[in-house]
């Protein structure tokens, strides 16, 4: 009699992964997908054995039978309307079935609300998922939720993608819960970064009470699940695409060394400036302070517990922080526009402004400088530049053994965008961008100027 074949013992594809959760016969449960057809159920259905572990499946697509479903939501693709499912589908699923299979059976509850691609290409492709099971028969259950973004250019290959990953949590959830690690790496079994990335993530329950979720997310960055990661004053892991949603974006990138503004109404005023470049709004500008792992942090020399002190301190001044592995400005851009059309400020200090159009900052560009300004100065895209003492402008650049004989700025006062001069082929691209208004200097209260290293 031919034997049924198994699985291998730590399986690395979709297909093997879900055959082995198949094949035991002590988890059940629902999958509920909504906005990338049903992908992950497919998995299951696709490798044999379905029927030990699905209870049910199913995608309410349609609002009006969505919110029967679940209730109405003020964003259909938020953590709201994914708790909503994961809610509603575990009662159900307990209530139907825990008198005749809780005693030998692990539940758990899938879903996801995703927003695939549109044919114009013009939307957010992001969405939540997440699982609630047991980990054992009658145990109390825990939860893992998750933010992803899909990078593919196609909706059927941004929906494999999702299946895929929704495979691999399930299979991390069941298996892996012990060693968090693995279960992070395994989120990104058969996928890369190109096509998705997970920019936030929440455990609850028994397993994952002694857990820092603040390092958690800083883990997201270090193992290559994403790009950036945002905290909030509080110091709490936020989703990027709830802080950035549609809104006018401030941010200002640096070490922050000192942990206090130069100027106290920096923010006030950068906010004032960006509103009459490009007209008001309703909605106030998000205002974040970004720190790159590359450019700052050095990532093979400090710990998760070093990035996470430098947001700890400056959390306690009431910002929020952006903690990314981008070196290039123009990165930052290409990632806000994920979230936002609105319009976009990079507050930076006049120092900075002879490193951004360097030609040897991006040898790698096949443009060069050009293409470099091009990706960075998107519709809506500034530079909000605030003065630095001249003293303190050839310091900073002395430091970092930057030639200060090839830029031309004051001896003494202040250096601004406008009378800052880069004395090479460059300076033609740079006058462009000061008098179109997208290099723009910030008038403040010199007066009122506290003391912080240059950029």
């Amino acid at each position: 009699m031919d034997m049924i074949p198994q699985p291998p013992t730590n399986p690395s594809d979709p297909h093997h992964k879900a055959l082995h959760i198949n094949l035991d016969a002590s988890r059940y449960g629902t999958i509920a997908e909504i906005g990338a057809g049903q992908e992950v159920a497919s998995w299951f259905f696709r490798v044999g054995a379905a029927s030990g572990t699905i209870a049910k499946s199913m995608s309410a697509y349609d609002q009006t039978v969505s919110d029967s479903i679940y209730g109405r939501a003020g964003r259909y693709v938020s953590k709201e309307r994914l708790i909503a499912m994961l809610d509603h589908e575990y009662l159900l699923l307990i209530e139907r079935l825990e008198k005749s299979l809780g005693s030998e059976t692990g539940f758990f509850a899938f879903a996801d609300t995703v927003s695939t691609i549109n044919f114009a290409g013009t939307n957010e492709s992001h969405g939540w998922m997440g699982i609630r099971f047991q980990p054992s028969p009658k145990a109390s259950p825990c939860q893992i939720i998750l933010h992803v973004n899909m990078a593919d250019t196609d909706s059927a290959r941004q929906s494999e993608a999702l299946g895929i990953l929704g495979v691999n949590l399930t299979y991390g959830a069941f298996y892996l819960h012990n060693d968090i690690d693995k279960l992070l790496l395994g989120l990104m079994d058969s996928l890369s970064r190109e096509r998705i990335d997970v920019d936030y993530i929440e455990l609850t329950g028994p397993l994952f009470a002694h857990l820092d979720h603040r390092l958690l997310t800083v883990a997201l960055l270090r193992k290559g699940l994403a790009n950036a990661i945002l905290f909030n004053s509080q110091q709490e892991p936020l989703p990027p695409t709830e802080f950035f949603h549609k809104r006018p974006i401030l941010l200002e990138r640096g070490s922050f060394r000192a942990l206090h503004h130069m100027f106290p109404d920096l923010a006030e005023r950068c906010n004032q400036r960006l509103q009459t470049i490009d007209g008001k709004t309703d909605k106030a500008a998000a205002y974040v302070l970004e720190i790159s792992l590359n450019n700052i942090l050095r990532a093979q020399q400090s710990t998760d517990e070093e990035v996470l002190d430098v947001v700890e301190q400056l959390c306690k001044q009431n910002h929020n922080i952006l903690v990314s592995n981008y070196s290039q400005f123009f990165h930052l851009t290409q990632y806000l526009r994920r979230y936002s059309s609105s319009p976009i400020g990079f507050v930076v200090s006049a120092a900075l402004l002879p490193l951004l159009l360097e030609d040897e900052r991006y040898a790698l560009l096949k443009g060069g400088v050009l293409e470099a300004s091009a990706r960075l100065f998107q519709q809506q895209v500034h530079l909000l530049v605030y003065p630095v003492e001249s003293q303190l402008f050839s310091f900073y650049l002395d430091l970092i053994k930057f030639d200060t004989s090839r830029i031309k700025f004051p001896k003494s006062g202040m250096v601004r965008a406008k009378n800052l001069g880069l004395g090479d082929v460059n300076q033609y691209l740079y006058q462009f961008l000061v008098e179109s208004n997208i290099i723009v200097d910030i008038e403040v209260d010199e007066s009122a100027a506290m003391p912080r290293s240059a950029a």
